[in-house]
C-alpha cells in the first residue's frame, strides 16, 4: 500500500492536474480524519453508490461539485499550501453539497446554492480555525454545520427553493413512550451500518462497508473505533428508549461515530484509558444528538453533526489531564 501511494505521489509531483485530484480525494477522506487519497476514493464510491441506490444521483454530483469549487476557492484565496494539499479546505464543502442536495428539491437554483455554500464554507473554515486555535480546538465540521443551517433556514423565505426532506417544524412536547419489543439482531445491525453511512448522509449497508474499507486502508484503529462507536451508539439509544426508526436509520449514531474516531485516534493515542474516555464521550454524543434534535425541531432543520462538534470540543478541553496521549495539533481538521 505504501508503495502504491509513493508511486501516486510521484505522479502528482509531475502533474498539477493530478495534484488537484489528489487534494480533492484527501478532502473527502478528511471527513473522517483520513489524509489518504485512496481512502477518499473509497469514500467517493460510497457516496456515489448510496446516492444511486437511493435514486438521487444528483446528490453525489452536488458533493463532488462542492469540493471542486471549494478547492478552487482556497487556491484563489491563497490559502495555506500544506493544508490545501491535505484537503483541509474541502471536507466541509462536500458535506455542504451533500446536505443541500439531500434536503432541497433539485432544480437550477439548487446548483447555485451548492456553489455558494462551497465558497462560503472555505471562508468559514479559515475563520473558524483562527478563532478556535487558542483553545487548542480544531474546526471539525463546524463550517459545514453553520453554513448548511443558514442555507436551509433561508429557504423558508425563498420561493425558488423548496425543502424536500427537511424535518417538520413542531413545538417540543413530552415524548410519549411507544410499545416495542427489543431490537432484533437484524435491526441492530442495520442501525450500526447506517450509523456509519449517515456520516455522508447515506442510508446504505454497501456504503457503510466501503467507508469502513476506506478507513482500514489508512488506519485499522480508525475503522475499529468507527465500528465500535456505531455499536455503542445503537446500544445506548435503545437502552434509553429512543425511537426505533431513528436508531435503525442511523440518525442517532453518525455523530457518535465521528466522536469515536476523533477522540480515539486523532486527538489521543489509542490506549485503555483513551478507549474508556472515548466510550463516555460517544455515549454523551447520543444524548447530545437527541437534545439538539429536540431543540431544533421548532426551526425545522436537522442537527447534522453539531452534537459531534460540541462533545468533541468539550472532551478535548481536559487534554492536559491526558497529555501523555495527546497527539493532534489545533490545525487538525
Amino acid at each position: 500500500m505504501k508503495a502504491l501511494l509513493a508511486k501516486w505521489e510521484k505522479l502528482c509531483a509531475r502533474s498539477r492536474a493530478l495534484r488537484f485530484v489528489d487534494g480533492n480525494l484527501r478532502g473527502i477522506g478528511q471527513v473522517m480524519f483520513q489524509d489518504n487519497p485512496l481512502t477518499g476514493l473509497f469514500f467517493l464510491a460510497a457516496i456515489c453508490w448510496g446516492s444511486y441506490a437511493a435514486g438521487v444521483p444528483h446528490v453525489a454530483v452536488a458533493g463532488v461539485l462542492a469540493i471542486v469549487v471549494a478547492t478552487l476557492t482556497a487556491n484563489w484565496l491563497h490559502a495555506d499550501d500544506a493544508k490545501l494539499a491535505a484537503g483541509l479546505y474541502g471536507y466541509n464543502s462536500i458535506l455542504v453539497g451533500l446536505a443541500v442536495a439531500t434536503f432541497l428539491d433539485p432544480g437550477p437554483l439548487l446548483w447555485v446554492y451548492v456553489v455558494l455554500g462551497a465558497v462560503a464554507s472555505v471562508a468559514v473554515t479559515i475563520g473558524t480555525v483562527t478563532v478556535v486555535k487558542p483553545w487548542g480546538w480544531s474546526a471539525l465540521t463546524y463550517p459545514f454545520v453553520i453554513t448548511s443551517w443558514l442555507l436551509l433556514l433561508a429557504t423558508y423565505g425563498f420561493a425558488g427553493l423548496t425543502g424536500t426532506a427537511l424535518p417538520s417544524a413542531e413545538a417540543v412536547a413530552p415524548y410519549e413512550p411507544y410499545e416495542a419489543s427489543p431490537l432484533d439482531l437484524a435491526d441492530f445491525v442495520q442501525g450500526v451500518y447506517q450509523s456509519i453511512s449517515q456520516v455522508f448522509l447515506k442510508a446504505s449497508g454497501v456504503a457503510a462497508l466501503l467507508l469502513l474499507a476506506g478507513l482500514a486502508v489508512n488506519s485499522l484503529a480508525a475503522a475499529a473505533f468507527a465500528l465500535g462507536g456505531a455499536i455503542l451508539a445503537v446500544a445506548t439509544a435503545h437502552l434509553f428508549g429512543a425511537e426505533s426508526t431513528l436508531i435503525t436509520g442511523g440518525l442517532l449514531g453518525f455523530s457518535p461515530v465521528l466522536t469515536a474516531i476523533a477522540l480515539g485516534t486523532v486527538f489521543y493515542q489509542p490506549s485503555l484509558r483513551v478507549v474508556a474516555y472515548t466510550a463516555v464521550a460517544t455515549i454523551f454524543t447520543v444524548i447530545a444528538q437527541s437534545a439538539l434534535n429536540a431543540a431544533l425541531s421548532p426551526f425545522a432543520i436537522p442537527a447534522l453533526t453539531a452534537p459531534f462538534i460540541l462533545v468533541t470540543w468539550l472532551f478535548t478541553l481536559p487534554s492536559r489531564y491526558l497529555d501523555d496521549t495527546a497527539t493532534a495539533s489545533p490545525d487538525a481538521p
